[in-house]
């Protein structure tokens, strides 16, 4: 077997990235995203491209947030791995998967192996999600009525409530993030990242039962590419209402009074009350993704 090149990209030689099929038609999933000719590598055997992976991060971000596309050729589980191993970010990664995915041979035999080069790159899986898109033919969801939302200026109140609802929470990364550095360092970084986003901080709404008692938060946001729902959390005294629907019913009518045609969002397949939330608020499911942790 020849040897293997590790070659990062520029503008120039950015089209080589596009000459390795896949079979889990990740252009497709991407075909919003913009990706950086330079922080996309690729690994080359015989000058084929046999391995590729495409960092991402916002526009005004100086090094990459995750990697957000990773592919190997079939057998070059290796290439892959090494592609990962050597390259200068070491941060989270995330493969976009279509529906279904495990029915179908060929993309199940894909995943598989994008898996196991990451595992040998030492990455660690830490959950699957299922990604939603709402669109208008979908219909705006119904409000309850039962919450009373308002914008809230104190980012103090927003801290407070992450520090309560990651107490006992379903999400996976809350959990890492609070397994690694304790409940107020998890907070301040979930705070941190709702500020990431390049919408208006004043769409931030709390949500009271009509006796003043805060139920939850949720924020509608807009990030590099499109309307999102950035977050939504029930706080634990108020939690078996179904009151995350209310909070994600009202996030996509915010989003929409705003002109968004479509709004993302994604969730963890384990967080069946959020799952069921989604399925309710006519979202359907674009696909999945799965997250793994740069050990």
């Amino acid at each position: 077997m020849t040897d293997l090149v590790i070659r990062a990209l520029d503008a120039r030689t950015a089209p080589l990235f596009d000459t390795l099929p896949d079979p889990l038609d990740q252009r497709g999933a991407h075909r919003l995203t913009r990706h950086r000719p330079d922080w996309k590598r690729v690994a080359l055997r015989a000058g084929r491209v046999v391995a590729r992976g495409a960092w991402w991060g916002g526009p005004d971000d100086t090094s990459p947030l995750t990697v957000d596309w990773f592919d190997v050729a079939d057998g070059e589980e290796a290439a892959g791995a090494e592609l990962l191993r050597t390259a200068p970010w070491r941060v989270g990664l995330e493969l976009t998967l279509p529906t279904g995915w495990r029915e179908d041979p060929v993309r199940r035999a894909a995943a598989g192996a994008r898996f196991a080069a990451a595992r040998a790159a030492g990455y660690t899986l830490l959950v699957e999600r299922y990604r939603y898109r709402w669109t208008r033919a979908c219909g705006l969801p119904e409000r309850p009525g039962r919450l009373r939302f308002a914008p809230e200026p104190d980012d103090g109140v927003f801290l407070d409530a992450l520090r309560r609802i990651h107490a006992g929470t379903l999400d996976a990364h809350a959990r890492a993030a609070i397994a690694g550095g304790g409940s107020d360092r998890a907070a301040r970084e979930e705070l941190d990242f709702l500020h990431w986003f390049p919408s208006p901080r004043a769409w931030w709404q709390v949500a009271r039962t009509p006796d003043g008692d805060l139920a939850g938060i949720h924020v509608p946001a807009h990030n590099p590419e499109s309307p999102c729902v950035a977050f939504v959390g029930v706080l634990p005294g108020h939690r078996g209402h179904g009151y995350g629907y209310d909070l994600l019913a009202e996030c996509t009518h915010h989003l929409a009074a705003h002109g968004a045609e479509s709004v993302a969002a994604a969730t963890d397949q384990g967080n069946a009350p959020m799952v069921s939330h989604f399925a309710r608020a006519g979202y359907p499911v674009l696909g999945e993704r799965v997250h793994f942790t740069a050990g």
